[in-house]
């Protein structure tokens, strides 16, 4: 699997839960345009509508640079593609649990563009410290041990 894009902030600012794999609806030119790597996730989030669908918003894809005047308009909202299950799991957790729907990361699986979703839970600012702290804990212990080999 080749990752295109990845949402860095989203580790930072959002627990994640749970992990889902989707398939996401591009046009032609989205295609070789995600394929060049010109994605951001900045603030991009996912939302279940009424007609039970879920509509990934936010994700700005570039226009293709080879394209012509057919081509796609950048901040577009973007079917995802899930079983009805999952949507309705999906859908569930989010209004009764008050959890977000966040775009991790694009990538490629088997020549297509797939979409990694997390259910998440947002973090509060001492959370946020803790677990900054965790992560330089766990890397200071390694660099002891690696020194001590």
């Amino acid at each position: 699997m080749t990752t295109l894009a990845k949402n860095r902030k989203a580790f930072h600012d959002y627990e994640i839960l749970e992990k889902f794999e989707a398939g996401i609806e591009l046009q032609g030119t989205e295609v070789k345009s995600c394929r060049e790597r010109n994605i951001s996730l900045a603030d991009a989030h996912a939302r279940v509508d009424e007609d039970g669908e879920i509509w990934v918003r936010g994700v700005h894809i570039a226009p293709y640079k080879h394209g012509n005047r057919e081509n796609h308009d950048p901040r577009r909202p973007r079917k995802l593609l899930l079983h009805k299950r999952e949507i309705r799991d999906l859908k569930q957790a989010t209004e009764t649990k008050g959890m977000t729907l966040i775009p991790l990361r694009f990538y490629v699986k088997h020549r297509r563009v797939k979409v990694e979703l997390g259910l998440c839970r947002g973090k509060a600012r001492h959370d946020k410290r803790e677990t900054m702290k965790r992560k330089i804990h766990e890397q200071e212990a390694k660099q002891a041990m690696a020194k001590h080999r």
